[in-house]
């Protein structure tokens, strides 16, 4: 059993680790804290966290580092997420600002992310297992050409340019459009396909080769949107960090090009719209990312989809600072897009 001193031991060592990068000794931690007491019996406290596997002295050195239960217990019990200075605030509010689709504002969002906490940004796109079809529009560009605009109640806007056989006239596509929408939105974007099926046969014949390909393109958007992705920034911000990573940066950066592997971790942290959580070390070593800690939460999307944002870095990381900042952008973005 630790006691309540060691636990506050363990705070400041965390602490003045990730502010020096170096490892830490109980004659700094009696000048850098109030603790009243001598070094002597810091270094029993420091003793006593030895021995729970919760810091570990580096070969070089007589200081103390924290090891990955070290972080762990300091994110669970003892880290307090610090609030944001009114101009960070006022950063996440006046860079996300009224963005025109989907892309445009998690674009924004993983850029923001990244800059407020210098570590890798990631932002997961809304499930579309439970999103809706909130309106399909037909643009006329040309003689034969035709751009189809599949809008979802999760805000994703998805546009396809098609050229088509046939001449296009404001009158087919003022019908074609009354149909398509009439029969799809709505839906969930998995009964879409099925729905629009028989659309081309309830126009009139000169229409319905146009509707076939306006099906055909329709069934091809909603079959990308279903598909899971994210966007991710700031990785160049683990060069910052090389020191962190005792193994290289290289596996590292391999392991985050994988989107799978960055979706299976997202997936597996227990998150909602208001929980923030961290993945430390040791446990993300099936992803090839021991190496690392990930901070994430989640954002609510329109339809009630609920997505993960986070910021992913070496463990050697500010985590008050980190899920401070994490959960004030999920908010605003749960904001952003419960108006857009």
């Amino acid at each position: 059993m630790v006691s309540e001193r060691s636990l506050e031991v363990l705070k400041a060592i965390v602490r003045d680790y990730v502010a020096s990068r170096e490892p830490v000794g109980s004659k700094t931690i009696v000048e850098r804290h109030a603790f009243g007491v001598s070094a002597a019996t810091i270094r029993n406290d420091m003793a006593q966290l030895e021995d729970e596997q919760l810091i570990v002295a580096p070969h070089t050195s007589s200081g103390r580092v924290p090891t990955d239960k070290g972080y762990r217990l300091f994110v669970d019990h003892l880290a307090a997420a610090r609030p944001l200075s009114s101009a960070q605030r006022h950063a996440i509010e006046t860079f996300l600002g009224t963005p025109n689709d989907l892309d445009e504002v998690l674009g924004r969002t993983v850029r923001l992310l990244s800059q407020l906490t210098n570590q890798v940004a990631l932002v997961q796109y809304p499930s579309m297992v439970r999103a809706r079809v909130q309106h399909v529009e037909l643009v006329r560009l040309g003689d034969t050409r035709l751009m189809v605009v599949l809008i979802t109640d999760t805000a994703r806007v998805e546009q396809r340019v098609v050229e088509t056989d046939v001449p296009l006239d404001e009158g087919s596509l003022t019908e074609l459009r009354t149909v398509v929408n009439g029969a799809s939105v709505g839906l969930l974007l998995q009964d879409v396909p099925r729905a629009l099926r028989e659309v081309p046969q309830q126009l009139r014949p000169d229409a319905q080769t146009l509707g076939g390909v306006v099906v055909a393109t329709l069934i091809e958007q909603v079959a990308a949107n279903r598909q899971d992705r994210l966007v991710m920034a700031g990785a160049a911000n683990l060069a910052k960090s090389e020191r962190d990573f005792s193994g290289g940066l290289f596996s590292v950066l391999e392991a985050i090009e994988e989107q799978v592997t960055l979706l299976r971790l997202f997936g597996e942290m227990q998150v909602d719209d208001v929980a923030v959580a961290a993945s430390i070390g040791v446990e993300n070593a099936e992803y090839g990312l021991d190496a690392t800690s990930i901070v994430a939460g989640g954002y609510l999307a329109g339809g009630g989809a609920v997505a993960r944002l986070g910021v992913l870095g070496p463990t050697r990381m500010d985590y008050g600072t980190n899920m401070a900042a994490v959960r004030a952008v999920a908010r605003y973005l749960s904001k952003l897009l419960g108006e857009h």
